[in-house]
């Protein structure tokens, strides 16, 4: 099988509440094509006056493998247990250290998880590629003559456009939707963000899109 965003979102939820007490905040979400990473949980860090900050926290799951359910669900709660460990600024020896290694074994044994440091892909089929489900972009212009694009939850939208209304260095911005697979590597945000991009790429891909309004 392979795994949407919906998907991803769906058993967050539903682990944050059994195995992490529902204190999770939902992360930026997004799927990959990695052949060598099945997940990735990555964050920003920033120290002012001896403290340090840790923000921006992102979940990816690979699509580049056919795995089943039970697979995909293993590696998704790998990653929780990375951003449980980070969110928490708890201290680990290492990325899979004693605490990360004692919250597996520990969901390993007492809900029958098969939680590892390393998953085998030997013998697992490379997934064919299927039809993308639409993506919900947003393009944004900046006075600066900037151009950004974004990958908007769809549940997001009406409250991301009114933020945008009121960031007097937007110039112009547009929703579109697209099955372009460029978009799979860009996290679904809730807030206003984007990735800039030349103004050919910024040209192409809206020039391809269907604009919508939200």
């Amino acid at each position: 099988m392979q795994v949407s965003i919906e998907w991803i979102e769906k058993w967050f939820t539903v682990f944050n509440n059994d195995y992490f007490g529902g204190k999770l905040p939902l992360p930026d979400l997004a799927l990959s094509k990695s052949k060598t990473r099945l997940g990735s949980m990555s964050c920003k860090h920033v120290t002012r006056f001896g403290r340090t900050k840790v923000y921006d926290f992102a979940i990816r799951i690979s699509n580049y493998y056919d795995m089943t359910e039970r697979q995909f669900q293993n590696v998704l709660l790998h990653e929780m247990i990375h951003y449980s460990i980070a969110y928490t600024g708890t201290k680990d020896t290492s990325p899979h250290g004693v605490v990360f290694r004692g919250m597996a074994d520990a969901m390993n044994k007492k809900y029958g998880w098969d939680i590892n440091v390393m998953i085998s892909i030997r013998n697992v089929k490379v997934a064919d590629d299927k039809i993308v489900k639409p993506f919900l972009v947003m393009a944004l212009e900046l006075q600066t003559g900037e151009r950004l694009l974004t990958v908007v939850n769809p549940k997001y939208a009406k409250k991301v456009d009114s933020m945008a209304r009121n960031v007097k260095r937007i110039s112009r911005f547009a929703w579109y939707t697209s099955t372009d697979k460029y978009f799979i590597h860009y996290p679904l945000v809730r807030a206003l963000r984007g990735r800039r991009v030349t103004l050919d790429v910024y040209e192409e891909k809206t020039s391809e899109m269907q604009e919508v309004l939200v």
